[in-house]
């Protein structure tokens, strides 16, 4: 599996969930017991490259606008919330994320926590086996690809609050 053929699953179970992320999480994990192990061991590798990418500060602050607030956990549910978006959105949202603007509300979920899991319970659901050191999150993570304990450092500048309506007006506008 490539990113292409990554984005193409993000894609699909995109436009068939009518915006309902556990639908979404569903069809991701369908379309991936298609595939062979090798691939979902990509699949996961691959999200983890994206979830690494989107730790920017300006994908921190855009999370600042829309929430209010930044902690942890939150701000990598957000990243995958982003990556469900699809290619177009993340790529995008990480050229500005002002973007985001024209295609969220007030009242968009903007955690996708499950997406983290799906690669995980695909791979057991086609191997028939528990969760082990042969899984796609330990493969990704011996390949450097962790974005928790082991995480590069946030790329980009970092911002202090009272900057946030000038970096991205069009998002701060909609959201204050």
């Amino acid at each position: 599996m490539d990113r292409q053929e990554f984005w193409k699953i993000i894609e699909y179970s995109l436009s068939n969930s009518n915006g309902n992320q556990e639908t979404q999480e569903k069809l991701i994990l369908e379309k991936l017991l298609y595939y062979s192990l090798e691939d979902i061991t990509n699949f996961e590798i691959i999200f983890r490259q994206l979830i690494i990418e989107a730790d920017d500060y300006k994908i921190m602050a855009a999370e600042k606008i829309i929430e209010g607030w930044v902690t942890d956990d939150p701000y990598l549910y957000f990243r995958c919330w982003l990556i469900g978006l699809g290619q177009k959105t993340f790529e995008e949202t990480m050229k500005s994320p002002d973007y985001l603007a024209d295609i969220i509300s007030k009242t968009t979920d903007t955690g996708f926590e499950g997406l983290m899991y799906v690669a995980t319970m695909a791979y057991s659901q086609k191997s028939g086996k528990e969760e082990d050191r042969t899984f796609p999150r330990d493969i990704a993570i011996g390949k450097g690809l962790d974005y928790d304990f082991g995480a590069p450092p946030t790329k980009g500048s970092d911002w202090e609050e009272d900057q946030l309506p000038s970096l991205y007006p069009r998002l701060w506008a909609r959201f204050h």
